[in-house]
């Protein structure tokens, strides 16, 4: 199992920040470019793959079940597959450390092929419930040993002959999307998809450039359908991942609150269906500007230049949370830096992420004197000029966590401590160094608050 030794970080009020930076590729499209390359006859390659710690953990998945997976000097990623229906079964467990993303894709992968598998993974993962994934795949034929609550460790095995379902996922979600259509690559026949509430679709744009076929349409419900023909022979792809919107969240609130910023992030995804932070902080009064738009592998990016604004409270409605979900820990601060109230409703998916994140988020808050109210699935966070600060915050081994509430001692009053940095390089290696050359004032645990230990 993987373990993890606790790093506290401090976090100062900072002078203007300035610069141009990249951030870390899209987590999500660099987990599916390693699985789909696997799946696929021959060798792929994908350049901008995030190497962080969860992504690595997936590579390694990849490799037990047959891939040749290697990484050449030039930082290209070299994935020679094996193809739909020619999985190996590992040897050893599979370890997938916090990587709720990766194990429960590959859980789908390996749900139609006749092959066992054992996934395992951290503390973190290990509390995670992977019963929106097990059921539908269960449909599929898959037999699934796991703890109670369907959690880790867990064992599955896939059927010799998978029967195609038609499944409507009861709330939005990507993964349980993917992993059903991923399941669906083995299996003959069409298997099918309706999504209720559109939700990021990077499984169904590389599943056609891979060269599977896919028909989508709108029911008369308005309800997403995608239907998907089984067992096609996936091609080699050349991927370019473009940067990860949610990682270029923390940077792009940082230098919208701290007063006196300039910041350029270069080469963010825009895909509509993870734009929702960029479309709510505009509505804040948030200065972005959008350049150089343009399109790679398959994606429209730009470069995002911030301007520090004063910002003022919003309603988000509860439709975008799917766009955005993993930006509301990052809302939240600049939420309490608004002039005014942001509701925030729709957010019981952040209940079951790397932590209860809702509960994770409400703590960092009253931690640091920030007025809010958490409810069952909603964060009403009221804002004021300068936040108080001075507060520890446990991360609870979620890497956003650390990343929002280190964002925020950088306008508060007094310094914010997050209990743990060490997880953060699960999916943005470098996020410490790359805030620190832009003028973040990061400390070392020595600056923890007074009577408090590490």
């Amino acid at each position: 199992m993987t373990e993890l030794t606790l790093r506290p970080l401090s976090a100062h009020q900072s002078a203007a920040l300035s610069g141009r930076i990249a951030v870390p590729g899209d987590k999500s499209i660099s987990h599916r470019s390693l699985i789909l390359a696997t799946l696929a006859v021959g060798e792929s390659t994908v350049s901008g793959l995030l190497e962080s710690e969860d992504v690595l953990n997936t590579a390694a998945a990849m490799q037990a079940m047959g891939a040749a997976v290697r990484r050449d000097d030039e930082g290209i990623w070299h994935v020679g597959g094996v193809g739909v229906g020619s999985l190996l079964e590992p040897e050893a467990p599979l370890d997938f450390g916090n990587a709720g993303t990766g194990v429960r894709l590959v859980m789908g992968m390996v749900a139609s092929h006749p092959i066992a598998a054992m996934m395992i993974g951290d503390a973190s993962l290990s509390r995670r419930p992977m019963g929106r994934v097990l059921d539908p795949l269960r449909q599929f034929g898959a037999e699934v040993i796991a703890r109670s609550g369907d959690r880790l460790p867990l064992a599955l095995r896939g059927p010799a002959t998978p029967a195609p379902i038609s499944y409507r996922v009861p709330v939005p979600s990507a993964q349980v999307k993917s992993a059903v259509l991923l399941a669906g690559l083995n299996t003959p026949g069409i298997t099918t998809v309706i999504e209720p509430v559109p939700t990021r679709d990077h499984t169904e744009r590389m599943l056609t450039g891979f060269g599977a076929s896919l028909d989508m349409s709108i029911d008369n419900e308005g309800a997403r359908v995608i239907r998907l023909h089984g067992r096609p022979e996936l091609k080699p792809q050349a991927m370019v991942v473009p940067a990860d919107p949610s990682s270029a969240a923390f940077a792009i609130v940082a230098a919208t609150i701290v007063p006196g910023s300039e910041v350029v992030v270069e080469n963010v995804m825009l895909n509509p269906t993870r734009t929702g932070l960029f479309q709510t902080l505009a509505e804040m009064g948030a200065d972005l500007t959008f350049e150089n738009t343009r399109e790679e592998g398959g994606e429209e990016v730009a470069d995002i230049r911030v301007r520090s604004a004063r910002l003022k409270g919003v309603t988000v409605p509860p439709s975008r949370a799917p766009s955005m979900i993993d930006e509301y820990p990052v809302l939240a601060v600049a939420a309490a830096c608004a002039e005014g109230s942001t509701v925030m409703e729709g957010l019981a998916e952040l209940r079951v992420k790397e932590s209860d994140r809702l509960a994770a988020v409400s703590a960092g808050l009253a931690a640091n004197g920030i007025e809010h109210e958490a409810g069952a699935d909603s964060l009403v966070v009221h804002g004021r000029k300068s936040p108080i600060g001075g507060g520890t915050v446990e991360t609870h081994l979620d890497h956003r966590i650390a990343m929002s509430f280190l964002v925020l001692g950088l306008v508060a009053d007094k310094p914010v401590t997050v209990d743990d940095v060490a997880i953060i390089a699960t999916s943005f290696p470098g996020f410490i160094d790359l805030m620190r050359g832009l003028g973040a004032d990061l400390r070392e645990g020595a600056d923890l608050a007074e009577g408090e230990s590490a």
